[in-house]
């Protein structure tokens, strides 16, 4: 039995293991976080409405399956682990992927396909490769969301007038100018366009109030002064077609499976999943990145928020609904409304779900012009304008890969355009770290200093000027490779060795490079055996191009 020692405190006994977990559970928040949140979650749904509304209609889908996305954002994917303060919803990043995928497989299927690609997310989020989407070329994403933003403006341009867009970004671009001369001999086409052109002069406007923009986000009170506007003129315009809530929300079935698998569909379905899971997971971690940047709270944990995107989209496929993805407007408004945790989110949520059963009738008074006009805002937003002439200044490729992608994207689709855009990043990439150099060594003259050594570049053979011309060759010329040498830089080494001094003997010495691939290998290997023999010819003794430096790289890359 141990004796107790005057001044020795005993460690705290603890009976129970569940008394002593509680000890490591987080404090409740006080009344002044729930009260932050509380009014975060109003301006966030403030901001939501217009936006999961105007998505829809965008994406040619009904208004409700905007709020539906909206909902399962804020009550499923807020509820889950990863960013604390971003907020989840209909993007305008998808709109264009998601009227093209509408027209060509039905509103049936589109669940399916966003189904598939919440699981695609799920198990990327598993296999921990959400860290990954930050290697992904920035000059690409802004790129994509270049490309994205013009399709998104030329198909709302018609809308803004209430007509329906021909087709695909070309039609759309090319019925520009036919648009504007129907508008002018149309009364209510004008009045259309006075209706989305006013929505837009609120939005340019309206944020640079910020105390009142804080109270009264921009979107809401631009589609409700619209909607105002037209109620009280009585103007002959569109207005938003209500379905109600219940009779929006179609499940896929087995048929709409069943019509993504058949054949000829198989390659094109491949295609938009993908599509929709790289934009949607890129568009979500890069917004998680830069609300991190907001806030001094927990960062964000890229595989966990993967798999909650991945949650939210299953949810939202199984009812039929738009794809999800973090939205940067959404949640910059929740930090900047003082939301402290994600409470705000989720409660945002349930205003949604409020007021799609409570007020459905609401988004019937809503004119289509105006929402148009939001979403033409919008595609405005996501030109990288100011990016642009940054990237044109200080790193000239970056900005043709951004603007390579945008125009692929504008020309051809969403897949191609970004897979042509990372193709091209990769190369750019490859063809700047494959930097080599050649440095010249000079032999060392009877009682002289040491030999002389330059730096070979762009000038293959100015630096041998001197050398063809001294006197007493007795040693070898030796050639030492810096940097790294791959296929794309071996015509550039080879026209170099070439303007070497014939007269003289050259040693390779590659031990400088950090990477030889078997291309040059095998052809600086060629190029030093083809001037043995004339060497040999010319009567000068020894082999010239010989050196162990070679005839290593070559093994090496072998």
């Amino acid at each position: 039995m141990q004796r107790l020692r005057p001044g020795r405190v005993l460690p705290a006994l603890s009976p129970l293991p569940f008394f002593s977990s509680l000890r490591s559970l987080p404090p409740r928040p006080p009344l002044a976080v729930w009260r932050a949140d509380f009014a975060a979650s109003l301006v966030v749904f403030l901001v939501a409405v217009p936006l999961c509304v105007g998505v829809a209609v965008a994406s040619g889908v009904p208004a409700e399956l905007g709020l539906v996305t909206g909902i399962v954002g804020g009550l499923v994917t807020g509820l889950l682990p990863g960013s604390s303060l971003q907020v989840s919803g209909p993007a305008a990043g998808l709109t264009v992927l998601v009227y093209e995928a509408v027209q060509e497989y039905g509103l049936g299927a589109l669940g399916a396909l966003v189904l598939v690609t919440g699981v695609l997310q799920l198990a990327m989020g598993a296999l921990r490769l959400g860290r990954w989407f930050r290697a992904i070329s920035v000059a690409v994403v802004q790129g994509m969301l270049a490309g994205i933003g013009l399709l998104l403006i030329a198909g709302q341009l018609y809308a803004l007038v209430d007509t329906a867009a021909p087709g695909g970004g070309p039609a759309n671009l090319g019925g520009l100018p036919g648009l504007a001369a129907t508008t002018a001999g149309s009364a209510t086409a004008l009045a259309a366009l006075a209706v989305g052109a006013g929505t837009i002069a609120v939005l340019a406007w309206w944020p640079r109030r910020l105390r009142a923009a804080r109270v009264l986000p921009a979107p809401l009170l631009a589609v409700a002064l619209a909607t105002v506007a037209v109620a009280v003129l009585d103007l002959p315009v569109a207005r938003v077609e209500v379905r109600g809530l219940v009779a929006a929300v179609q499940p896929p079935d087995g048929a709409d499976f069943a019509r993504l698998t058949a054949d000829g569909a198989v390659v094109g379905v491949l295609g938009t999943v993908l599509a929709f899971t790289l934009i949607a997971s890129a568009e979500s971690l890069f917004s998680a990145a830069a609300v991190d940047r907001l806030h001094d709270g927990p960062r964000t944990d890229y595989d966990k928020e993967l798999m909650a995107q991945g949650v939210g989209n299953a949810v939202c496929g199984a009812l039929g609904a738009l794809p999800m993805t973090a939205v940067i407007v959404r949640s910059a408004a929740n930090v900047q409304a003082g939301a402290r945790t994600k409470a705000s989110r989720v409660l945002h949520g349930g205003w949604l779900l409020l007021f799609a059963v409570a007020f459905p009738a609401a988004l019937g008074v809503v004119p289509v012009a105006a929402l148009a006009g939001v979403l033409v805002h919008a595609g405005w937003k996501l030109l990288p304008r100011k990016e642009f002439g940054a990237l044109w200044r200080e790193h000239r490729g970056e900005a043709v890969v951004l603007a390579a992608t945008a125009v692929a994207i504008v020309a051809t689709n969403m897949f191609e355009g970004v897979l042509l855009g990372l193709l091209m990043a990769i190369a750019k990439s490859a063809w700047e770290t494959s930097q080599v150099q050649w440095e010249i060594v000079e032999p060392a003259e009877p009682g002289g200093p040491g030999g002389r050594q330059e730096p070979e570049g762009q000038e293959g053979a100015e630096g041998q000027e001197g050398a063809e011309g001294a006197e007493g060759q007795q040693g070898p010329l030796r050639v030492r490779a810096v940097g790294h040498a791959t296929f794309l830089r071996l015509p550039k080494l080879l026209d170099q060795l070439e303007a070497l001094p014939k007269d003289r003997e050259i040693e390779l010495d590659l031990s400088g490079l950090r990477h030889l691939d078997h291309a040059c290998a095998a052809a600086l290997a060629g190029w030093a055996e083809r001037r043995r023999p004339a060497r040999t010819a010319a009567g000068r003794g020894t082999a010239a191009g010989t050196g162990t430096g070679a005839d290593t790289g070559a093994e090496a890359a072998g």
